[in-house]
């Protein structure tokens, strides 16, 4: 069997570049390879379920026409399917003055990109929608939702497998023979195919050298951690509800999300994880930290940004730490009114300048496309990216 496609990464992104290209042409040939037993294990599986709606992306940038898009796109086929979500709205919350003329340039840009609805409230127009929530101004934005990308990842993928797609679990890339055509080398098997398309997510990088590109870029992953409310506290929150996020750093800050169960999630923060997989403090692997440590570009970083590290990791290794900056917005919090939930990894591309990229990176020649960056919102935009991917295979085919 010769392949028209194979692609490697079994996350969100990798399933919707799948379904993108079997929409426009049914029948085509692809492989999808993930190293796991089963999709959706990783970035798409640990992430806090929210669909982005792309106020907070810079205009032009590929963060900004793909959520747009890709929201659109994420709620027609939701509609389409019967996928459970809930466009609960969001408060970006400015907690005191020195935060409003930020709050000020993420209004104007979800105003310049055309989204409707949007308003600056005060404090009473915060408690109208949040009564128990505290701030001296919020933009409120009403497009934002709430969604279980599990189960959309398993509705693509039972989408692919009624239209021929071919799915290998368990099998991680070990190498690539590429020239005319593809070969795709793995743990157990070889896979000829005419092309090849990178959803590797915290391995993107990995991969990316594998396939013959160079990347002045390197993937760091950031653990963001995850506490719950008791199901009295989930009560005085209605949606989801943002701080300002840092505009030197493309992390949106700790925040509070209704989830669809009605328990309210607050997180993440983001440390730097001691290995690209790993969801715990203890979860260690020396090779891969080594590399990090050992990477430029990270040591440019740290130097950049030591203070917030340091306290990142103070909210980290205490629960008091991380409920007082909550307790910022919703202050009648106690310690026993919240519990540690668990954790995910975010794939964040930093270059050899201590910059993390803020924008989706794909690279792509001849017959391969690399996506190299592309931490959230990729899961409410994965169907523009997909689009954008299958654009790429169609221009060469």
């Amino acid at each position: 069997m010769i392949y028209d496609v194979a692609i490697t990464g079994g996350g969100i992104v990798g399933l919707a570049t799948a379904y993108k290209l079997l929409e426009k042409t049914p029948g085509l040939k692809i492989c999808l390879i993930e190293k796991e037993k089963t999709i959706a294990k990783h970035q798409t599986g640990n992430n806090s379920g929210v669909i982005h709606s792309g106020i907070y992306y810079k205009p032009g940038s590929l963060k900004a026409k793909n959520c747009l898009k890709g929201y659109d796109l994420m709620i027609d086929y939701c509609n389409q399917k019967s996928i459970t979500y809930d466009l609960c709205a969001k408060l970006i919350v400015a907690k005191d003055e020195s935060e409003i003329p930020n709050m000020n340039v993420l209004y104007q840009r979800g105003i310049d990109k055309g989204m409707k609805g949007l308003e600056i409230v005060d404090q009473k127009g915060i408690t109208e929608v949040e009564p128990h929530i505290k701030g001296v101004k919020a933009i409120y934005v009403p497009q934002a939702g709430i969604i279980d990308y599990k189960e959309v990842a398993q509705k693509i993928r039972e989408d692919l497998e009624a239209k021929g797609c071919h799915f290998v679990f368990s099998e991680r890339v070990s190498d690539f023979d590429i020239s005319k055509d593809v070969k795709v080398k793995t743990t157990k098997a070889t896979y000829d195919a005419r092309f090849l398309i990178n959803c590797a997510g915290l391995y993107s990088d990995v991969i990316a050298k594998k396939s013959g590109f160079e990347v002045d870029y390197k993937i760091i992953p950031f653990r963001g951690e995850y506490y719950i409310l008791d199901e009295e506290s989930s009560k005085l929150v209605n949606g989801l509800i943002y701080p300002v996020p840092n505009p030197d750093l493309p992390f949106l800050g700790v925040h509070l999300t209704k989830k669809l169960d009605g328990i309210v999630e607050a997180g993440p923060n983001a440390v730097l994880a001691f290995k690209r997989e790993g969801y715990k403090f203890t979860d260690i692997k020396l090779s891969e930290l080594s590399e990090t440590l050992r990477y430029s570009g990270f040591r440019k970083l740290v130097a950049k940004y030591s203070s917030i590290g340091f306290s990142e990791f103070r909210r980290s290794l205490s629960k008091r730490k991380f409920l007082n900056d909550v307790r910022e917005f919703l202050p009648q919090l106690g310690m026993s009114n919240i519990k540690y939930r668990g954790a995910g990894v975010r794939a964040q591309a930093c270059d050899k300048s201590g910059n993390l990229l803020d924008d989706f990176l794909i690279l792509e020649k001849d017959n391969v496309v690399n996506v190299c960056n592309s931490p959230s919102p990729a899961a409410t935009s994965c169907f523009a990216i997909g689009e954008t991917i299958a654009s790429y295979y169609f221009n060469n085919n």
